[in-house]
């Protein structure tokens, strides 16, 4: 039990952060902090708690918190949003608060845009690409010449248009009860440290012009650019609380062109090109094909791309939950249902290569009638995928024994680090698809 005197010195600590919150929030701050045990900082200003994953080491992930009132934005059109993040190079602490849905495909008066206006002026139609790059008559080298340069004209003009830069010391989240988020837009995390983002739902991410490349596998495929978010080159990013979907465009709903689905989607949330210090917790990847890559390359960034990956749902994800390329992956706490869901089927769910070091514990996955363990993991005989208590349907599962069992090229089993980093982690695991299912992804947080 604490002696007396110890007790009145708590209290009086108490007293003293009690009394800076009261004036903070006198001088209109907006900030409001008890103390350790009873925190309530508002949504706004909250930052990665200690220990919270990768991107709680060093420096930690703060993000805005420091703005003043000045770079304090509350912002609702496409056009707001883009004033409020300013340029890329400024570092100066920001807050932006996004209030309702923001379609990156208007103009700066809020007029709609759609991909003919985008094609307009660069001489570009799909049935003129078609008619130049049929495989028939082009054969299996890459697009060149006319139509290729006016797709990727008019891709740029879509680029301009719905990819937002977010400079470095910067919170984007979502005012709750506004149903925040934006619809058709890319995130670009690229080449800066310290980014939150949360509490927003990014939904139908569509490339108006895929390039077709007849090189890409046995058949060729259709490409696109845009994801959701894209972590380039970035450093110490916290990701909670959002939603990725496809909706309300479904890959099923594709036109085939040159025997392959013509792809109009991308990334939910890639990490890639040395970007490092990362969490990624509580967020909601539903309805989507490729969506996590970590490591844009086998050769991407030696000592770099170092992700946590936790209380997170996965439902109707074909594939990438992650791919991980050469960093040191955790994945703890996540639910995987891999119910076939708005067409999209499993092909796998998490992927160790070039050399990938994945610690997958204590995660939960739900697997209908007939799926099979062997088809949860994936890999090219170089990464691999350590950790245990991973269930399936409620049962303790040998994820990587099972894969291995099926499968010439095996996952290794032993990686070369130990996380610490881990607050949260949760033992029981049970319960966890329930648990999830009212406490992650965007409109879930409150103001406080």
């Amino acid at each position: 039990m604490a002696s007396a005197s110890h007790r009145r010195s708590l209290r009086k600590r108490r007293a003293l952060v009690f009394s800076a919150a009261v004036v903070a929030a006198a001088a209109g701050t907006g900030v409001f902090v008890m103390n350790a045990n009873a925190e309530a900082v508002d949504l706004y200003h909250r930052t990665l708690p200690a220990e919270d994953g990768w991107a709680a080491s060093g420096t930690g992930t703060t993000g805005g918190a420091k703005a003043d009132s000045a770079h304090t934005f509350t912002v609702g059109t496409r056009a707001e949003l883009v004033k409020a993040l300013g340029s890329a190079s400024d570092t100066t602490p920001r807050i932006i608060k996004v209030e309702g849905t923001i379609d990156a495909n208007t103009d700066d008066t809020g007029k709609k845009l759609t991909c003919a206006d985008y094609a307009a002026g660069t001489g570009y139609s799909l049935d003129a690409y078609l008619k130049a790059y049929d495989p028939a008559t082009w054969g299996d080298k890459a697009p060149s010449g006319t139509q290729e340069n006016a797709r990727a004209a008019a891709q740029a003009k879509q680029a301009k248009n719905i990819v937002f830069k977010v400079p470095a010391n910067t919170t984007l989240v979502g005012v709750p009860g506004t149903n925040a988020g934006i619809k058709g837009g890319s995130l670009q995390v690229k080449g800066v440290d310290n980014v939150i983002i949360r509490n927003l739902a990014f939904s139908a991410t569509e490339d108006c012009f895929p390039q077709w490349d007849p090189t890409d596998g046995s058949a060729g495929e259709w490409n696109s650019a845009y994801d959701s978010v894209t972590l380039r080159g970035a450093t110490h990013v916290w990701a909670d609380h959002n939603t990725f979907t496809d909706a309300p465009f479904f890959d099923s709903q594709e036109k085939t062109y040159f025997g392959r689905k013509y792809q109009v989607h991308d990334g939910a949330l890639d990490i890639t090109n040395g970007s490092d210090l990362v969490t990624v917790e509580r967020n909601v990847f539903t309805s989507h094909d490729k969506t996590m890559l970590i490591g844009s390359s086998d050769t991407d960034s030696t000592g770099k791309l170092r992700v946590t990956i936790h209380h997170n749902v996965w439902k109707g994800i074909v594939q990438r939950a992650p791919l991980a390329r050469i960093g040191q992956i955790h994945l703890y706490n996540n639910v995987y249902d891999t119910t076939t869901l708005n067409g999209y089927a499993l092909k796998y769910s998490i992927d160790s290569r070039a050399k990938a070091q994945v610690v997958a514990e204590r995660n939960h996955w739900i697997l209908p009638s007939g799926g099979k363990v062997a088809k949860l993991l994936s890999g090219d005989g170089t990464g691999s995928v350590a950790g245990g208590g991973n269930l399936v349907n409620g049962t303790e599962t040998d994820l990587v024994a099972a894969y291995n069992a099926a499968n010439s090229k095996k996952i290794k089993t032993a990686v070369n680090w130990t996380p610490a980093l881990n607050a949260g982690l949760q033992t029981s695991v049970k319960n966890l698809p329930a648990e999830l299912a009212t406490t992650t992804g965007a409109g879930v947080l409150t103001a406080q």
